[in-house]
């Protein structure tokens, strides 16, 4: 098995689900198997038309997908109960709502530049799906970020001037680009592509599989 750290590119964005399950699952993998990993987090918006006062979850998913009010119950349900074996809370209501989340992008790209994109990136997820934080506010945003030791008055200053609006712009572009057009994508050793959530099992064989190929 190689010793090189395994590099994980991992597209994703913190409205999306599956992105938190397929990433605990993926954790739990890593874990089991112990390969050497080394994981960076991707921007991509599920909803870029997304207004800035949101939807409620129920009607987007009717909207976008086509799902009948019992298909989304029992959806919901489903990432529950997934939630739940992985340590992740999951806490739907029926008032839930989705979030435009380019300006969380912008954040998290400075959270990089300091070594802490993957510790906001967890945050942002609880603050959405556990919290029912509205993250597509700037004070919430800014607020997570202090709440995870980042600088809260810059976080917000970042945030008011879009300094890193175009670089995050690129980066979306780039995976789009790829052929990414749905998240997760997980890329392993910048060659192997992993879509959705593929469960604990399937993950650490794919691990294995990569890097015994790459040893």
């Amino acid at each position: 098995m190689t010793t090189q750290p395994l590099v994980i590119d991992i597209v994703s964005d913190v409205m999306c689900p599956w992105c938190i399950i397929g990433y605990r699952q993926l954790a739990r993998a890593l874990e089991e198997t112990g390969v050497p990993h080394e994981i960076h987090w991707h921007p991509f918006e599920l909803n870029p038309e997304m207004p800035a006062e949101g939807q409620n979850m129920r009607e987007h998913i009717v909207e976008k997908y086509g799902a009948t009010p019992e298909q989304s119950e029992q959806n919901r349900a489903q990432m529950t109960a997934l939630g739940a074996q992985l340590g992740f809370d999951f806490r739907f209501t029926e008032e839930f709502r989705m979030h435009n989340t380019f300006v969380a992008h912008q954040l998290l790209h400075w959270a990089d530049q300091q070594g802490r994109k993957h510790d906001l990136k967890m945050a942002l997820f609880t603050a959405h799906f556990t919290d029912r934080r509205n993250l597509s506010d700037n004070t919430v945003l800014a607020d997570v970020a202090g709440e995870i030791g980042l600088d809260r008055d810059e976080a917000l200053a970042v945030m008011q001037d879009q300094r890193f609006a175009q670089v995050v712009r690129e980066q979306e572009q780039f995976w789009i680009n790829q052929g990414i057009t749905g998240v997760p994508a997980v890329v392993l050793d910048r060659k192997h592509l992993v879509t959705g959530a593929q469960g604990v099992e399937n993950y650490s064989a794919i691990l294995r599989q990569v890097t015994q190929a790459e040893g």
